[in-house]
């Protein structure tokens, strides 16, 4: 019985030794704001009060235009995923990005907890205020493409025109879910994962979005990395996965938009499917789809030059 006791305890040792050496290895503890605005926030990036958020965000190109852009990054993303995009459209049109309540430097709701989908809007209206923006073309990825059609729906003289790129509203069948997005849904591991982070998760969860894993460089994992690592934004996802609730009418909620849409789509995209591209192609009465075959969850990111020309041909015909 001695002996057993002796190889049990050190069993334990044992294991409590590995837990602390990883531990050791993956703890990855809050970064301030501050910290990684010296690296994510340079110039043309600026920050503004909303609701007590210090709220990121870049106003590029010439206010006068006669179109104002408004990009919405999409889960656990940033405004840097539309650079790509600016760098076409910004000669000829005011474009608009910002870091969403929960993400990037913006960080969590200063005043609130509720990451319902009201809350965004809610957010979307004040931000447009606070940025001087009477009406604009709003174009969102993923869970920013339901930001902005569900802002479409609660303040439409605000929106021109919308640009859905892979986005969310619809329930999905995922044929793959990111690493990252599946521990957050976890309430047992998604308190680890606010303290411990192996850099791993996110590589894996970025390569998963991708219609070409082999895009994916060190320092596009590097952004993501850093800014899921900023104070309070890995409680936020958490809160903001619990609040996820699609609603059973949808389709009949879109269908009464009014607002010209285009709709770009990865076909490749194995967490929200193409098929959903249809379903918004064929629920949004003025509506059409643009399908990259070759592309993933993020086709704005991973081929920006494509996809904005095809929001480039869409803007034109606005103002035609």
């Amino acid at each position: 019985m001695s002996s057993l006791i002796k190889y049990l305890s050190g069993l334990v040792v044992a294991l409590l030794l590995v837990v602390a050496v990883l531990l050791g290895v993956y703890w990855a503890p809050d970064k301030s704001a501050e910290e990684l605005a010296e690296r994510w926030a340079q110039p043309p990036s600026s920050f503004i009060i909303i609701d007590g958020m210090p709220v990121h965000y870049r106003d590029q190109g010439p206010r006068d235009a006669a179109q104002t852009l408004l990009l919405l990054h999409g889960t656990s993303a940033s405004l840097h995923t539309w650079e790509g995009w600016v760098d076409v459209l910004a000669d000829d049109y005011r474009v608009v990005s910002l870091d969403l309540p929960g993400f990037g430097l913006t960080g969590p709701f200063v005043n609130h907890d509720d990451y319902r989908i009201d809350a965004y809007t809610t957010f979307m209206a004040q931000a447009m205020d606070a940025l001087a923006i009477e009406q604009a073309v709003v174009a969102g990825n993923s869970f920013g493409g339901e930001v902005a059609w569900e802002t479409a729906l609660t303040v439409p003289e605000r929106v021109a025109a919308l640009i859905l790129v892979d986005a969310a509203g619809y329930p999905i069948e995922s044929a793959s879910m990111p690493l990252g997005f599946r521990i957050a849904q976890i309430p047992a591991l998604s308190g680890i994962m606010n303290r411990v982070l192996p850099r791993s998760v996110i590589e894996s969860s970025v390569r998963n979005v991708y219609g070409d894993p082999s895009l994916v460089d060190e320092a596009l994992v590097d952004r993501y990395y850093d800014l899921t690592l900023r104070e309070g934004n890995r409680a936020a996802l958490s809160a903001r996965f619990k609040h996820v609730a699609w609603r059973d009418e949808s389709g009949e909620r879109l269908a009464t938009l009014t607002q010209p849409t285009l709709i770009i789509w990865g076909g490749q995209d194995r967490l929200i499917p193409p098929e959903n591209g249809h379903r918004f192609a064929d629920d949004i009465p003025n509506a059409e789809l643009v399908m990259f075959d070759a592309l993933g969850h993020v086709p704005q990111e991973e081929d920006p030059q494509a996809t904005a020309q095809a929001a480039q041909q869409f803007l034109q015909q606005l103002t035609e």
